[in-house]
């Protein structure tokens, strides 16, 4: 995979929600030259872990400006994420699945847009990807186009000659890549949350959608992902040995990438 870095000047609005992609989206925006500015989102999901990350990262990752902004969805309800719905645990299946909450991105990103608007920015970043196509709409590309043509329409700044670029540089990612690219950025995985349904010993369950497809993608990437999972996650499967794959082992604790560090990037 081919990195181009790029040198911008300004502020940069990232949607940062707590979890992996949302931490390495924010990174790639530093990374690529931008001041960071960050709005969370308190939805009223079922637990705080994400919202406890998301603060984390941003004080980590030296974001110039962190927002956290209270909007309880609890009210519509209509998910697993915001309503008392079990968290389904049985596997990732082909249907949109209950913990999909009704219209997110799309409220998310007009809230981030505004925050742009008065942040005198025209960039906005956010982490959605490839494996959420089917089971998550406001995750596909069509919508991230379509939402951009929306706001060039709906804002000041739009229709003054100034669009915003709604930037999805994970889009076309597998969670393996995504892996990498927290490698490849110097992050601790364990700065971001993923578990949709937290143990009572506040441990990321293993089990659900999220999980699953984390652990999956640290696994398929032959790196360590260093949250702590309940002892009753199921087993990851066997991986059968390919001898044309030289990827590089995974990385040795011992260079010091703890949660206590900054990031190198």
């Amino acid at each position: 995979m081919t990195h181009i870095s790029h040198d911008h000047s300004g502020p940069a609005v990232v949607l940062l929600s707590g979890g992996l992609d949302s931490m390495v989206t924010a990174a790639l925006a530093r990374e690529r030259g931008f001041e960071v500015h960050a709005l969370t989102i308190d939805y009223g999901q079922r637990h705080v872990r994400e919202l406890q990350s998301a603060r984390a990262i941003a004080e980590k990752l030296g974001i110039e400006r962190h927002v956290e902004l209270p909007l309880d969805l609890r009210q519509f309800g209509g998910s697993a994420l915001t309503a008392d719905i079990d968290v389904p645990k049985g596997g990732v299946g082909e249907d949109i699945p209950v913990t999909y909450v009704p219209a997110r991105n799309l409220v998310f990103l007009a809230l981030t847009t505004a925050f742009a608007e008065t942040s005198h920015s025209r960039d906005i970043f956010i982490g959605v990807n490839a494996l959420d196509y089917s089971g998550y709409p406001d995750c596909r590309p069509e919508f991230i186009a379509s939402f951009a043509e929306t706001a060039r329409l709906g804002t000041k700044q739009g229709v003054g000659g100034d669009p915003f670029t709604i930037h999805a540089p994970l889009q076309h990612m597998s969670k393996a890549d995504i892996a990498q690219e927290c490698d490849r950025l110097g992050l601790d995985p364990a700065w971001s949350w993923s578990c949709y349904d937290p143990t009572p010993e506040g441990l990321a369950c293993g089990a659900c959608d999220s999980c699953r497809l984390r652990r999956k993608g640290f696994d398929e990437a032959g790196l360590v992902d260093t949250t702590v999972y309940s002892k009753d996650a199921p087993a990851l499967p066997e991986k059968k040995f390919d001898p044309t794959d030289f990827r590089r082992p995974s990385p040795d604790p011992s260079r010091g990438r703890g949660a206590g560090q900054s990031p190198g990037i």
